[in-house]
């Protein structure tokens, strides 16, 4: 990876190619044997979930209740103190990674699959595989290899589901040093910011947002609001929909300061929420307008729209009396 270089078990160091066959041999080996969830599934956990979400499914409450099947991978996490079950393989292969450079890491994607509910009570135990090592990637974070584990999860010995994981360990990027800045006066990005993915499912979202109008989908059958926008309704399955306009209106039901990693078009430290809209749905975005650092939960904000470059215009969240010119 450039001048830097992976060492075997030898500490000889090993080319690009060398390090490529090395890491593809990793392919089948177990990341973690006979691993146990560090608690069973339980109904505090279900319900932090849910009102994370705002989901208010009624199969996730009440003396029946499920567990949302997306929370499949929280009962095999290690948490702070160490993952259950991790193998030497494993290790290995991030150590040979981390030595080659590839010292950060980001999770990039997952697929699960369902095959029974998971109740409060249930012990979930798990055994995980490395499914593959791709080759060596060059990415805007920089140039690494990605990583698929898949994590069968079985109780009292039946199958529950798998979890497939890819995360992208890479060496970051060389960005040129900036000069000082004002947290009040942000410098403009210096490269494009990347593109959000546009499909059938959401292209009427981004065409509002280009002609400055923040669309929310609407079922036709049952009038429930939805955010972000799907083929069918979440409550009651209907595939018809409309739109309405959304006031603008809204305040921050959670956010997050963004300080690393650094990624081109984004200039840390900077603040992303999850704003409530007046309408009852929720909609992550920038929030402008205030120091990062002086961003809290229920500070009130209202939508604005910001072009990003000649292509591109986000949705932002403006804090204080009015959106600015360039945010209208």
């Amino acid at each position: 990876m450039s001048d830097e270089q992976a060492r075997d078990g030898s500490g000889e160091r090993l080319n690009d190619d060398e390090l490529g066959e090395r890491l593809a041999k990793f392919a089948g080996r177990p990341a973690a044997v006979a691993g146990a969830g560090k608690d069973p599934v339980n109904a505090p956990m279900i319900r932090h979930w849910c009102e994370a979400l705002g989901d208010t499914h009624p199969a996730y409450t009440g003396p029946d209740a499920i567990a949302p099947p997306t929370m499949l991978q929280v009962w095999t996490m290690g948490g702070l103190s160490g993952h259950p079950g991790r193998t030497g393989a494993y290790e290995e292969l991030l150590g040979l990674l981390d030595a080659a450079g590839c010292t950060a890491v980001v999770a990039t994607d997952c697929a699960q699959e369902y095959a029974r509910p998971l109740r409060p009570g249930d012990e979930v135990t798990f055994d995980t595989v490395i499914e593959e090592v791709s080759g060596r990637k060059t990415t805007r974070l920089g140039t690494g290899y990605f990583i698929t584990t898949r994590t069968e999860v079985r109780v009292a010995g039946e199958p529950a589901g798998v979890h497939r994981f890819r995360i992208l360990k890479y060496a970051p990027a060389q960005h040129r040093p900036r000069e000082p800045r004002s947290r009040r006066e942000p410098e403009p990005p210096e490269s494009l910011r990347p593109r959000p993915v546009v499909n059938r499912d959401n292209a009427g979202f981004w065409r509002g947002v280009a002609e400055h109008r923040l669309l929310i989908q609407r079922c036709t059958a049952c009038g429930t609001l939805r955010h972000p926008w799907l083929p069918g309704c979440n409550a009651c399955g209907g595939l018809g929909w409309d739109t309405v306009e959304a006031s603008g209106e809204g305040t921050v039901y959670s956010y997050v300061v963004v300080h690393h990693p650094p990624a081109p078009g984004f200039d840390p430290p900077y603040a992303v929420a999850l704003v409530e809209l007046a309408e009852g749905v929720r909609m992550v975005g920038d929030v402008t307008g205030v120091p990062y650092d002086e961003v809290r939960i229920g500070l009130p904000v209202r939508a604005g729209f910001r072009r990003v470059d000649e292509e591109l215009t986000l949705p932002v969240f403006q804090a204080g009396s009015a959106v600015t010119e360039a945010e209208r």
